[in-house]
This record gives structure tokens, sequence and C-alpha cells, in this order.
């Protein structure tokens, strides 16, 4: 399928989430017709959902890498789908796409380590520490939400029946009800939320102060260098003239810092060339 080859890694996630949860959600069909059981999702809870119980973590080690690809609904995957589009698109827009891949896998890591901290530290958790589990890419795509918020606070966005809001007011709003809902029925989900907003937080304040949180990860699928001769003496009556009109690291960063104090719409002509060619540049290379 193309989405599975796209250069954008923000529809290839999406693509993996649906094709993951329409296969699990054709066995549970087929299991319930043939079984009236539920025996894929009751495997889904006891093998791939992130458990708090740490006796039982401790031979599930994979499951906090498999919950966040994974769902309980259709709404579920509905709703973080959309966000997971909406803000991945922007982060794509402002910072290569191998970072993307690494806030989401990172952030939701964070938001399950949270969750398990959360569950196995306070007492009104204690008699739900031993069945509790969670699914969902919720932790991932508040990252990446609280990620953009956090690189580029000003940026505008429509919201139907509300009109344009700042990404900033969407990501506070968005906080305040997880922390306000950790007393509900789905306590685990918002707790991993806050995780992943913790990360995506400082993911980008790293990255701003020069600490690439990321490098390692992009590092492992850099390609090879292939082995080339060239020849050092040029030819007569020739020169070279090195290329200046492809932005350095340096130039870039201290625009996106600027992004992140001022807003975009602060952003002289020549920056917004320059970041223009940043991002034309970063498409090249995922081509």
């Amino acid at each position: 399928m193309k989405i599975f080859a796209t250069s954008s890694k923000v529809n290839l996630l999406i693509a993996i989430n649906v094709a993951i949860f329409l296969i699990f959600g054709v066995l549970n069909v087929l299991d319930f017709l043939f079984t009236k059981q539920s025996h894929i999702n009751d495997f889904v809870r006891e093998y791939l959902a992130v458990p708090t119980y740490l006796p039982k973590l401790l031979y599930r080690f994979w499951t906090p890498f498999t919950y966040m690809f994974l769902h309980a609904g259709f709404f579920h995957i509905l709703f973080n789908m959309l966000w997971l589009f909406w803000m991945g698109r922007i982060f794509e827009n402002f910072l290569s796409s191998k970072k993307l891949v690494f806030v989401y896998l990172a952030g939701g890591l964070a938001g399950a380590f949270f969750y398990i901290l959360s569950f196995n530290i306070f007492p009104a958790y204690a008699d739900a520490v031993l069945v509790s589990a969670a699914v969902g890419a919720s932790a991932s795509v508040t990252a990446i939400l609280v990620a953009c918020a956090t690189l580029v606070p000003n940026y505008t966005i429509s919201l139907m029946f509300i009109g344009p809001v700042k990404l900033k007011w969407i990501a506070v709003f968005y906080i305040i009800i997880d922390v306000l809902s950790v007393t509900g029925s789905n306590a685990g989900g918002y707790l991993s939320h806050i995780g992943g907003a913790i990360f995506g937080f400082l993911f980008i304040k790293a990255l701003q102060s020069g600490n690439d949180w990321s490098k390692p990860f992009e590092n492992l699928f850099k390609p090879k260098p292939k082995l080339k001769v060239v020849s050092r003496k040029p030819q007569p009556g020739t020169f070279r003239a090195q290329n200046t009109s492809i932005p350095n690291q340096a130039e870039i960063d201290e625009i996106l810092d600027k992004i992140s104090k001022n807003g975009y719409d602060q952003l002289t002509a020549k920056e917004r060339e320059t970041l223009f060619k940043a991002s034309d540049k970063n498409e090249e290379n995922r081509k």
C-alpha cells in the first residue's frame, strides 16, 4: 500500500494504528461468531495492554510499547487519529518526521511510566493496581500536542464552533481536563496523558537548549555513507563555489527559538524563506 511508503510519518503512524485496530476487530468478530466468547479481547488485555501490577509487568515487559498501538473502540481510535493527524502535520512542518516518530514512541513510554508509577504510589489506586491495564495512543498524541504548543505556542488553528485558537491554550485546556479527571473511572488513561505531556514539554525545551534527545534514535535509521573517490585537484580554469542557499542548523534553531517566544507571525520574510528552504530540504531527504 502507498500509505506505508509515504514520506510523512503521520500517515504511517495512523496506518499502523488503523491496521492493527482492524485486524483485531475482525478477529474479535470471528471469535464471537464461532465461539460466542471474547478470547481476542482477553488476549489483548492479558498480553498487549500495559499493566500496573509490577510482578506482572516483569513478564510483560513489551507491553509499554505495544499498548500505544491498540484501542478499545471505534471512537477511541477515531479521536486519537484525528488529533495525531492535526498535530502531527504541524510537528512535521517545523521539525523532522523522524523526530515525530521518536516523540510518539517516547511519549507513549513516558505515559506508561507515569501511569504505572502513579498506581503504585498513590493510595487512591491501591485497590485497582492488581487488575488495571491500559491501551491507546493518547499519551503519544498528547506528547506531540504539547511539543507543538511548546515549540510554536502562538500557532493558531480553527476549531469547529469555536474559531481560531492558539495551540498553547488548547494544550493548557487539555492538560487541565486530564488533571481533573484522575479521580474518575478512566484515571489510568488520564494519568498516561499527563506523562506524555510532561515528555513533550521537556523534549522541546531540551531541543531549544541544544540537546536533541532524538539524535540516537535518528542515527539508527541513517543510511551508511557510500565510499566515493573524488579528485582533490580542481580542473584548470574552474572553481568550486560552496552552496550557501541551504540554511545550517544554527540558523534553523535560532528561528525556531524566535517562533517559540514571539510566534510565527513575527518572523521576517527572510526568516520565513529560510525555514521554507529547510522544510524543502527535509522533504528531499525523506524521499
